[in-house]
């Protein structure tokens, strides 16, 4: 009976130490890193995720996930990863069964692959209470405590993959980086665009891209003088529509005036042409359409992302840049060479910083590279 009992206690030693032998990754890290790969993560857990974007805290119904971030006090779900607990660990590492689990830090083992439609780790092998945070010798850097600035330092965590990279070896990276995100329906776009675009001076209103007027935020509609979601890469390019994907990705809708919406209408970009009478600094065409110089470089970015975001493995098409401005339905849009232009003379401001900050924390969960590293454009399309 003495050697069954030692050998039955035995087994869990030798998983833990597996699990701890591992390269251990940040919840950051793991989160840019769903490709099915098997990896150990170490976090805290936040609380028990029960949709994409909702963590419950508190009042838990089952023991079957939990959602585990870098710092304990995280609040954004985008940052989390959403954990499976299986059969076998349930009775230590469920919330219902455990609750004053919340706050501990603990080190899983599984796959990463999505789970709630979300960052994920499935079929785990190990789950241990505590762990430590990766080392500098082991991986970059894990997420500050605090909160990063607008257009903070994400390279030794969310660009970790891409760092040191060009041409298309940084662009299959950072794809696989930013194909990470929660989807919006496009009844939601209409409250990010609240959030993301609103007036720095007047938390009311938001900012039109193309007219750069301050606007109420409850003034959205099809009536002259609303505002509506002008899509930035024309959503017939590519004929992807407003269903969610493409269609509702916010890093490329923004809010604009309703008739210079439609005067844009599905135009390629690039300079010149006649001034836009309600945009000023704005000038259009038949077949291409210039924004104003406070927001060129925004527009470039934009148009960047969505390539790089989009290459066609997710249903959608593979849309590219490319130097016409008769693009039409292709999926693609124009004029490349105009847009890096665009891009190196008008660099990210304050404004185009916090965007992608607030569409990081609140919305979608991943970032526009090209806000964050505008030099990475001429890297990829030189």
């Amino acid at each position: 009976m003495a050697f069954a009992l030692a050998v039955v206690l035995v087994a869990p030693v030798a998983v833990t130490a597996a699990a701890s032998a591992a390269t251990t990754l940040t919840v950051a890290q793991a989160l840019a890193a769903q490709d099915g790969r098997t990896a150990t993560v170490t976090g805290y857990v936040i609380g028990q995720p029960t949709s994409n974007t909702t963590v419950l805290r508190s009042g838990f119904t089952s023991d079957t996930a939990i959602a585990i971030a870098d710092t304990a006090a995280e609040t954004g779900p985008s940052r989390m990863l959403y954990v499976q607990v299986t059969t076998a660990y349930r009775s230590t590492f469920g919330l219902l069964t455990n609750p004053g689990l919340r706050g501990q830090r603990v080190t899983a083992t599984g796959a990463l692959t999505a789970y709630f439609s979300h960052g994920g780790l499935k079929n785990p092998t190990a789950m241990t209470l505590g762990g430590t945070a990766p080392s500098p010798s082991q991986s970059p850097t894990p997420v500050p405590t605090t909160t990063p600035v607008p257009g903070g330092d994400y390279d030794s965590t969310y660009y970790a993959n891409a760092i040191g990279k060009s041409g298309t070896a940084l662009r299959s990276s950072l794809h696989s980086i930013v194909k990470v995100q929660t989807k919006l329906s496009y009844d939601q776009v209409w409250e990010a665009l609240r959030d993301t675009d609103q007036d720095p001076a007047n938390s009311s209103n938001v900012i039109l891209l193309y007219t750069g007027r301050s606007q109420s935020k409850t003034s959205n509609g099809g009536g002259v003088n609303d505002w509506n979601r002008e899509h930035v890469w024309a959503k017939s390019h590519g004929d992807f529509g407003t269903a969610t994907g493409p269609g509702t990705d916010v890093h490329h809708l923004r809010p604009t005036d309703v008739s210079v919406n439609s005067t844009r209408g599905n135009k390629d970009f690039d300079n010149g042409g006649s001034p836009v009478t309600e945009a000023p600094g704005c000038y259009t065409d038949a077949d291409s359409w210039e924004p104003r110089n406070a927001v060129k470089g925004d527009v470039a970015r934009m148009i960047m992302y969505m390539a790089i975001r989009y290459e066609g493995t997710d249903g959608w098409p593979n849309l590219e840049l490319n130097q016409s401005v008769n693009n039409g339905t292709a999926p693609y849009h124009g004029k490349m060479s105009v847009l890096l232009q665009w891009n190196q003379a008008d660099p990210p401001d304050a404004f185009e910083k916090r965007r992608n900050q607030r569409i990081y924390e609140r919305w979608q969960g991943n970032r526009n590279p090209f806000v964050d590293h505008p030099e990475w454009a001429g890297a990829i399309w030189g």
